[in-house]
């Protein structure tokens, strides 16, 4: 080979090697920046809990750059209601949408705490008991610790409320005989002291079971019986709100753990704003629910008085009894003196 044609072989080989090594790496560094996760949840798309968890979504996704896709999976696709913890537990989803009052307790039964009626007066108060008490944190890291599981964001489902289909809930002795839903153990003692029948159902079996005369009562966020169409049959409501269902974002502690700092860090910012936005917006969207509940025909009845008075009395000598033994004394104990102070 003469000198000219090696000069131009060897040219030619080291460009093919030099455009060889920069696809390897190239590939390389693609693969190795992207992160697709699916995020489950068993809320319907036009759910205040679903809409903000898209939003993080969408957010994330758009920060990311191209690092990091989220996919949101809705209405149950992959996992329902009572699934979700376990799905991320296992590694079946990076991230899932999390009703405490549903999953957390069979982890550990003082998470019922926040099912007491009337104890807690808002989700900040309620959020802080397991952040700055001691009590409260041992749930939480208890709870964490068991799942794999990572808080990324507050979603609230708002504050829980009774509906029923069957009659206009004037005081406690309406409840007598209706068939009320369970979704957790919690509200079994609620029901029993009001005289009504329990049906144990998830989430996507109410609407037919509404249909069908299965059940004709159930409390709920009222911003749910607007996703989920409900309130085709639900007609009538019962307040005061009972408690402050809280969800939440979680993610599968050990994928989050293994991806770079700064998409963990994006996660956790992105998480916090939308959280925000979702808790702030919350009780809004539960009180105007409510007024387009009732431009309807539905009927809100707010108790007071005399009825007010004998439904309070019930929860405290009836039904905190029988939740007290779902729920460590101490535990009790301790979460009433932060709400008392």
């Amino acid at each position: 080979m003469n000198s000219i044609a090696a000069t131009t072989a060897g040219t030619a080989g080291r460009s093919l090697f030099a455009a060889l090594a920069i696809a390897i790496s190239t590939a390389g560094i693609s693969n190795a920046q992207e992160h697709v996760a699916r995020l489950s949840v068993h809320w319907s798309p036009t759910h205040h809990s679903a809409i903000h968890a898209q939003m993080f979504a969408d957010e994330v996704n758009r920060r990311a750059e191209g690092r990091m896709r989220i996919d949101v999976f809705p209405s149950g696709q992959l996992f329902g209601i009572r699934e979700q913890l376990g799905a991320i537990t296992s590694g079946a989803v990076e991230m899932g949408g999390i009703v405490g009052v549903v999953s957390f307790p069979p982890i550990n039964k003082n998470y019922n705490v926040v099912s007491f009626t009337g104890l807690f007066d808002s989700y900040g108060e309620q959020r802080a008991f397991f952040t700055d008490t001691e009590a409260g944190q041992a749930i939480w890291n208890d709870v964490t610790g068991k799942s794999d599981s990572l808080l990324l964001m507050y979603d609230p489902v708002g504050p829980v409320m009774t509906f029923s289909a069957a009659r206009e809930l004037t005081g406690i002795d309406a409840m007598a005989g209706l068939k009320a839903r369970a979704l957790i153990g919690a509200e079994r003692p609620m029901w029993e002291a009001l005289g009504a029948n329990t049906v144990s159902l998830p989430t996507g079996e109410v609407y037919a079971s509404l249909q069908s005369g299965m059940i004709d009562t159930i409390n709920s966020p009222p911003g749910s019986i607007r996703a989920y169409s409900w309130w085709e049959y639900l007609k009538y409501g019962q307040k005061p709100y009972q408690y402050f269902a809280d969800a939440y974002i979680m993610a599968n502690a050990t994928w989050f753990n293994g991806l770079p700092d700064d998409l963990q860090q994006l996660l956790l910012e992105v998480g916090e704003e939308i959280g925000a936005i979702s808790t702030s917006t919350i009780m809004q969207t539960g009180e105007e629910t409510l007024t387009e509940f009732q431009e309807q025909g539905g009927v809100v009845t707010v108790l007071s008085g005399e009825e007010k008075a004998r439904f309070d009395a019930l929860m405290n000598d009836k039904v905190l009894p029988a939740i007290a033994d779902k729920i460590d004394a101490e535990v009790l104990a301790a979460a009433q003196a932060f709400a008392a102070n």
